[in-house]
């Protein structure tokens, strides 16, 4: 009987895409979690969302840093920072060629600092995929010699097979796993991310805006402007934020 109203239980879950779209993170950031709140489950699937403006609500991003903080949780800015290294980028003067090195050098205590490093980073699977390919130097390279170049050749990849298919109830990276690149005839660079699953409360935030500051190094580095991030997740989840905290926490933000 419980399985049969388990299985009942999900079967009922809607399954139609929920679209966003916005010129502002953290109101969007709000906007997905609302969508959580106003559905039967803690979950939605799928999600779309799509920036066309990348500014920030300073408000809402200090609140929602302290209650990450409340609750033992990374900071927006560490979660960002596993995707793309702004600020260790600025401290190379903004050289990407020093940035790829510097970045490798660090992995050795990268992986120790954190338990969760362990099988590795985002950033580390882009410039290091599989020890010794670097994706997003390839993408730079192919776009500037050849602007013409193959729209399919522009993408990058982060689950890796070889790794990643192990049994685990509980892997936790990576949930990111296909980036693309697309280039617009009048020069507006549009970043596409993909998501089996992503955490809202946890990650979410610090996930877009990883990627929006990946969208902007290749924008400069391809000699083009950001125009558009869009991020398809295919679970988008509150994980351990129950329903209750997560109007609380949403209330708060707005107030």
């Amino acid at each position: 009987m419980n399985t049969a109203t388990w299985k009942k239980s999900k079967n009922n879950m809607n399954t139609s895409p929920i679209i966003i779209e916005e010129n502002n993170l953290s109101n969007a950031w709000c906007k997905v979690l609302e969508a959580i709140l106003n559905s039967p489950e803690k979950e939605i699937t799928s999600l779309l969302l799509s920036l066309n403006g990348f500014e920030e609500t300073l408000l809402i991003r200090e609140r929602l840093d302290e209650c990450l903080k409340d609750y033992k949780k990374g900071s927006i800015l560490t979660v960002a920072e596993t995707i793309f290294p702004a600020s260790l980028y600025w401290l190379m003067d903004e050289k990407r060629d020093a940035l790829y090195e510097q970045y490798k050098y660090n992995l050795r205590w990268l992986h120790k600092i954190d338990k969760r490093n362990r099988r590795g980073l985002y950033f580390e699977r882009l410039i290091n995929y599989d020890g010794r390919v670097n994706q997003l130097e390839n993408i730079i390279q192919s776009y500037l010699k050849d602007p013409s170049v193959r729209r399919s050749k522009l993408q990058a990849s982060v689950f890796d097979a070889n790794h990643d298919h192990i049994e685990t109830r509980y892997q936790g990276f990576p949930c990111l796993q296909h980036l693309t690149f697309y280039v617009t005839k009048n020069n507006g660079l549009v970043v596409n991310a993909f998501y089996a699953i992503q955490y809202i409360f946890e990650r979410g935030y610090g996930n877009w805006l990883g990627l929006i500051n990946l969208g902007k190094f290749m924008a400069k580095e391809m000699n083009v402007t950001l125009e558009r991030f869009n991020c398809y997740v295919g679970v988008e989840s509150l994980d351990k934020l129950s329903k209750k905290e997560a109007r609380i926490l949403l209330a708060h933000l707005k107030s």
